[in-house]
């Protein structure tokens, strides 16, 4: 008997806001991921020793690129994308082993020939991942969402101080104290009945915030102009790929990770916004990633993710849709063909997106918590489920250098808190809640710390 389909036009993601709010909505979202999107860039290029320039055409690949897969993810092509408000990006996850393959011997082209090769045989396993999904219960869904705003928590008190170690005002009060009056600007207009200012208090305190800066003398817009209005991106322009096995292989380990984090992600998204999730919508959204990240080296770009901070954004925004993101895709694919607004967001300092990113991040754990409160945790061992996942996951979190001593593909594996979490709690799930032989008749102590409190 078929069963009916709920229409296109009730998801939630499927609400249509216009296109003024789009454009802000999707502004908001790019103001949120963009010093994550050109970090991987900044870095690889000085390890790569390219000069300023370079790194320039660099950082306008990925913001290119980045706004391309956004599209494939959030409108979809058959076989290809969830539908989801997630935008893309260039994967941290990754940056590791690119820094490995180049203090080994390596350039950027056996760096693109790595992601390129490594992506197909991602493609090719993604059915496997697409068919877990019964396996992604709440008790393993609000694990990672918990770890993925616990894990982003270091980023945000790194932005609050300044951004760069190296600076001088580094942790000064001035950094701080523009960090906590954009904080409280988000506070405050969150705190307004108007529901438009509301949803766009990110962006409004963002924009103030860097006014308050400028005032304070903490920003500068006087290099807005220099360089380039607007750049075609070209392709390979780096030098055609180079594929080298060592490489290859060591990169196929960072595109296992990349499918543990899309999948939490995508499961977290669907959660926040209450929509259903199958595994061929999994399916899509994973292939989406794999063939941007197969595309990706072709622009000069790198392994291509789901953005954690973005479904934070998504959770504490309450815009639901994914035709916003999708024009933060068309703003991103627009930065990457004018560098000159690229420049001008890069004004916007990182003290301020601190400031705000503790908001944001904090209410991605706080999403997690509520997830987590729909789990049974009396006579089972669920408890001992969450606090062994969420305990492991922070472990890189709190001491970085934990796996220094490990073997290379160890350490790639585990160096993500999120990635830590979504494979121990996977692993507990599977061995307490379906292979249950071997369980004892009788809770054991765990579980009997559960039991609600008698008086």
């Amino acid at each position: 008997m078929h069963t009916p389909t709920r229409p296109q036009s009730q998801r939630p993601e499927d609400e249509r806001l216009g296109l003024p709010a789009n454009i802000l909505y999707g502004f908001q979202h790019v103001l949120t991921m963009y010093g994550g999107i050109i970090a991987v860039p900044l870095i690889v290029g000085q390890a790569a020793g390219l000069a300023p320039a370079e790194i320039g055409i660099l950082i306008a690949s990925c913001l290119f690129m980045g706004g391309l897969a956004t599209l494939v993810q959030t409108l979809g092509i058959p076989f290809f994308g969830c539908q989801l408000p997630l935008v893309q990006g260039v994967s941290f996850a990754s940056v590791a082993t690119i820094l490995a393959i180049l203090t080994s011997g390596g350039d950027l082209p056996s760096v693109f020939g790595a992601v390129m090769a490594a992506a197909l045989l991602g493609l090719l396993i993604t059915p496997v991942f697409s068919r877990i999904i019964r396996f992604f219960p709440p008790l393993v869904t609000g694990s990672v969402i918990t770890t993925i705003g616990l894990s982003l928590m270091p980023v945000a008190a790194h932005w609050a101080m300044g951004g760069n170690a190296k600076a001088p005002d580094f942790g000064s009060t001035a950094n701080i104290g523009l960090a906590a009056v954009t904080l409280a600007i988000v506070l405050l207009l969150s705190k307004l009945g108007n529901a438009t200012v509301s949803r766009l208090s990110i962006l409004l305190a963002m924009a103030l915030g860097t006014l308050i800066a400028w005032a304070a003398d903490m920003t500068d817009f006087s290099r807005v102009a220099d360089g380039p209005t607007f750049a075609l991106p070209t392709l390979f322009h780096f030098g055609l790929p180079e594929f080298h096995p060592a490489a290859i292989l060591s990169m196929f380990i960072v595109i296992l990770v990349v499918l543990v984090e899309t999948s939490a992600d995508i499961l977290a998204v669907s959660d926040i916004i209450k929509t259903p999730i199958n595994s061929r919508r999994l399916g899509d959204g994973l292939r989406a990633d794999m063939v941007s990240s197969l595309i990706a080296p072709a622009f000069g770009s790198f392994t291509q993710s789901a953005f954690a901070q973005n479904v934070g954004l998504v959770a504490v925004t309450g815009v639901k849709s994914r035709f916003v993101v999708a024009t933060s895709g068309v703003i991103l694919l627009v930065l990457g063909l004018l560098p000159v607004m690229g420049r001008l967001i890069a004004t916007v300092p990182a003290a301020v997106l601190g400031g705000a990113g503790l908001v944001l991040f904090g209410t991605v754990a706080a999403s997690g918590i509520r997830t987590l409160a729909k789990v049974d945790y009396e006579d089972g061992m669920n408890l001992i489920i969450v606090a062994t996942s969420v305990g492991f996951g922070m472990i890189p979190i709190a001491a970085p250098q934990f796996y220094n001593h490990f073997p290379d593909w160890v350490a790639t594996i585990f160096h993500s808190g999120i990635s830590s979490t979504a494979i121990m709690a996977i692993l507990l799930n599977l061995l307490f809640n379906h292979l249950k032989r071997g369980n004892p008749d009788r809770p054991s102590v765990f579980a009997a710390g559960t039991r609600p409190y008698s008086r």
